[in-house]
């Protein structure tokens, strides 16, 4: 079957069960192929193809509402509702977006990033649908890995208390990312090994029931003994002490299995669990056997290999970069222990890892808690470095602001992918930390223009005892520069001239440093000479200098790969209000008040007009019109 002719789902509705595991192997082979050029999220969508042809062919979307929890599970559902002949440009600037988005499908109903928030969406559709008494199915899929994250489990209560029909899909697979970990994997092991609890419970009732004489009086009174079963079988059935119907495990690469879950489900009033076993990576070989979660999601590769496609000797990444260093410290210092919500691969732990194993803590999706940990163990006299990307720390604003910096603990915050992160998208560009952060009382936040710098940054954070101190470092790799042998301490609230001008100065740190290097450059060429300031350290900021560079009354431009609504810009302009420097001209150059979509990081700096060129109009005017 030609997958780019497929219009909508509807087709699905008379295909039998063997024309099914055709399709499942043709869209199969069609994302390995796709996925190889463009990248994405592949063994999360290998896993779930039977599952998603299931689910629309048993409902009727979009009428029937699918919530992907996360969201780069959908890759299938996408084929199934029209998207196919667009997967050449997924993840692509002006491209198919990698996660469901509502302006491009009316089958994409709920927007996903970040994990464990369809269960409340769910509900609050659930009781619209009740309100409007328009009764279609609600119909969250939800990863192991996702339930573990504290907002689920907080709509799980909600949904089981109220009683709402909803069917929530349990897409087993026993890894989010990296493997699972926690008390709640642990009951989702031993539900795996129980065999199909919700049948058991049922055949014992007729069982019951054949009894001569006596069946329907012991069925009447027969609770106690399938209650018996249920604790026998399950330790405690989780789910249906929550409030829900339990249904499974299921195959979720059995479509009779599948579908016999499902059409039970859709019976069933009051709020329903199908937990589907799956395997992540099904049908690609490398995919399969990957326990650590390379290929969650990838760049490019090859195909007959498994090969990633990457640049022949690049520079460090910065993931690694920062988690080694704090790795070489830490084998020195006791105090030190790392901390990550799920990601030991992403932030590249994984050499801290096999180093100091009892000195690294996956906590899960649960971002709160793993800031709050990273707090406890601070008032314990520990260091705790807490890995996070920017996007994710975002979820932990209130922990951050209430248990780590007003009681002003020495809690080492890692900022991984912070600025834009590209093919991702909006979900996941880490541009909002800043304005976010900068506000908050006790609260150090620096970012380094080079990976030397870097290195030397985390060592200024571990040996920091004055409170909480964050570091913004990018996606992917240095830029190459000579790393020192010895770790220096950079002193807090210092700024770097790194070059001298007298027409104009552009203060900037981290990526844009080099844009503003090139733009000074062009505009010696037109005889504008400007200074540029490595303003590392966002707060404190060097306010010496800046005093000196204010009272010079040359005009300022400032560049930041951040939002510019409470970002470094305005803390400049907040600095000359409070000091009365009301005749300077200050410029700003940033993210402007929008959402970026995904694609090519340079597209989409050419985009917003964060640029070279953006920079050299910006100093020109000024300089041409002061």
């Amino acid at each position: 079957m030609d997958l780019t002719t497929i219009e909508n789902p509807s087709f699905l509705k008379n295909k039998t069960n063997g024309e099914l595991e055709v399709l499942s192997e043709e869209i199969r082979k069609f994302l390995i192929q796709q996925l190889s050029e463009t990248g994405g999220h592949i063994a999360p969508n290998l896993g779930v193809v039977e599952l998603t042809i299931a689910l629309h062919k048993v409902f009727n979307s979009p009428k029937d509402k699918f919530l992907w929890d996360v969201g780069h599970q959908s890759y299938v559902h996408k084929i199934l509702t029209g998207r196919a002949k667009e997967f050449t440009t997924l993840r692509q600037f002006k491209g198919l977006c990698g996660f469901p988005k509502r302006n491009e499908s009316e089958h994409d109903v709920w927007e996903t990033g970040h994990s464990s928030t369809s269960l409340s969406a769910a509900m609050g559709m659930a009781i619209a649908r009740d309100i409007k008494k328009t009764g279609e199915y609600i119909i969250p899929i939800i990863g192991d890995g996702a339930l573990t994250g504290g907002m689920a489990l907080e709509a799980m209560n909600h949904i089981g208390h109220e009683q709402k029909d909803v069917i929530v899909i349990l897409n087993d697979n026993e890894m989010s990312i990296a493997p699972n970990v926690g008390a709640l994997h642990s009951i989702l092991g031993r539900l795996r090994t129980t065999g199909k609890y919700r049948w058991a419970k049922g055949e014992l009732e007729g069982v019951i029931k054949k009894i001569p004489g006596i069946g329907d009086k012991l069925s009447s009174t027969s609770k106690k003994l399938k209650d018996s079963l249920k604790y026998l079988v399950t330790q405690g059935m989780f789910f249906e002490e929550m409030g829900f119907t339990y249904f499974g495990p299921v195959d979720g690469h059995n479509f009779e299995d599948l579908f016999e879950s499902l059409e039970y489900a859709k019976k069933t009033k009051g709020p329903v669990i199908v937990h589907v076993l799956t395997k992540k990576g099904k049908g690609y070989k490398p995919a399969e056997s990957d326990d650590i979660g390379t290929w969650h999601g990838t760049g490019p590769y090859k195909v007959e290999s498994g090969k990633l496609i990457k640049p022949d000797k690049a520079p460090p990444a910065w993931s690694k970069l920062v988690s080694d260093t704090v790795l070489k410290l830490a084998l020195k210092d006791e105090r030190i222990v790392a901390i990550t919500p799920a990601m030991p691969v992403g932030s590249k732990l994984e050499n801290f890892q096999a180093q100091l194993p009892d000195r690294i803590f996956d906590v899960g999706i649960a971002e709160q808690h793993a800031a709050t940990v990273a707090a406890g163990l601070a008032t314990q006299g520990m260091k705790p470095f807490l890995a996070i990307y920017s996007t994710f720390l975002q979820r932990a604003y209130d922990q951050v602001l209430h248990d780590i910096c007003r009681q002003n603990l020495n809690v080492f915050i890692g900022i991984d992918r912070a600025g834009l992160v590209g093919a991702d998208g909006e979900t996941h560009q880490g541009v909002f930390d800043i304005a976010f952060l900068r506000h908050i009382p006790n609260l150090v936040l620096m970012m380094p223009k080079d990976e030397n710098e870097g290195q030397h940054m985390v060592n200024t954070a571990i040996q920091y005892d004055d409170g909480p101190i964050a570091l913004r470092f990018p996606r992917g790799n240095g830029i190459g520069v000579p790393m020192d042998e010895q770790l220096k301490e950079i002193p807090i609230g210092s700024w770097e001239v790194l070059r001298e001008g007298s027409d104009a100065v552009i203060l900037t740190f981290g990526t844009t440093i080099k844009m503003a290097l090139d733009a000074a450059d062009d505009l010696e060429k037109e005889n504008i000479s400007v200074k540029v300031v490595n303003a590392r350290f966002i707060k404190p900021m060097d306010t010496a200098m800046l005093n000196d560079i204010f009272k010079n009354g040359k005009p300022i431009l400032t560049i930041e790969e951040a939002v510019l609504q409470g970002g470094f810009g305005s803390a400049v302009l907040e600095f000359a209000s409070s000091n009365n420097f009301q005749n300077v001209r200050v410029e700003r150059i940033g993210i402007p008040d929008l959402f970026v979509e995904h694609g090519d990081v340079d597209k989409l700096l050419d985009e917003i007009h964060l640029t070279k060129d953006e920079s050299v109009k910006k100093i020109r005017e000024m300089v041409c019109n002061k």
